[in-house]
């Protein structure tokens, strides 16, 4: 018991002797001019003030402001564009043509008259294809706010009863741009489309 008691006084003087020496060693490292010769051997930069009066001088001079134009271009004006409304159906052997006419008294001349924009071709009835009868039907119809078609009617066909099925259902399919007055869509009725029909 005697022997551990005096091993440990011992390591508790032998500790005590080291961390006085390290603090001693310490303590004359920071007060003596101790030189890292990897710090002595850096350049260290100097900051120079130039004075006010000198002017710097850039090594690329600036480009020229680019000129504004003393005219401006011209007004590009708008080309009115033709167009034909015309339903190409060659690729059917029989042929029906479309033809528009406007009903007396239901239209009436101004800006934003109605136009039609599709017209689709009808379809050749195929009893009158395989009896070679050929002739025409006029369809009549009102042309909505939103340009669709309704109320379509044979009024006028010949011969009678042949093509007028084939005409209304065909005038359904049409669309128009609707007639605008005073800013508003209107309605047009009376409104007449002439389907000939012919064998090629």
């Amino acid at each position: 018991m005697e022997s551990s008691l005096f091993r440990t006084a011992i390591s508790i003087l032998l500790a005590i002797v080291v961390v006085v020496a390290l603090f001693l060693i310490m303590r004359t490292l920071i007060d003596g001019n101790f030189v890292n010769p990897e710090v002595d051997d850096r350049m260290v930069a100097e900051l120079v003030r130039l004075p006010d009066d000198i002017e710097l001088q850039n090594s690329t001079p600036k480009p020229d402001k680019a000129e504004d134009p003393e005219e401006p271009p011209p007004d590009m004006e708008m080309e009115q564009l033709d167009v034909n409304m015309d339903v190409d159906i060659e690729n059917v052997a029989p042929r029906a043509n479309i033809n528009i006419s406007i009903g007396t008294g239901t239209m009436a001349q101004g800006d934003g008259e109605y136009l039609p924009i599709v017209k689709v071709a009808p379809i050749y009835p195929r009893r009158a294809q395989t009896r070679g009868i050929s002739g025409y039907c006029i369809v009549e119809y009102t042309v909505t706010t939103s340009g669709a078609i309704r109320d379509p009617r044979a009024v006028d066909c010949q011969p009678s009863g042949v093509f007028d099925k084939a005409s209304v259902k065909a005038s359904l399919k049409f669309k128009y741009k609707p007639r605008v007055v005073d800013g508003e869509p209107i309605e047009v009725a009376g409104v007449r489309n002439k389907f000939t029909y012919e064998l090629e």
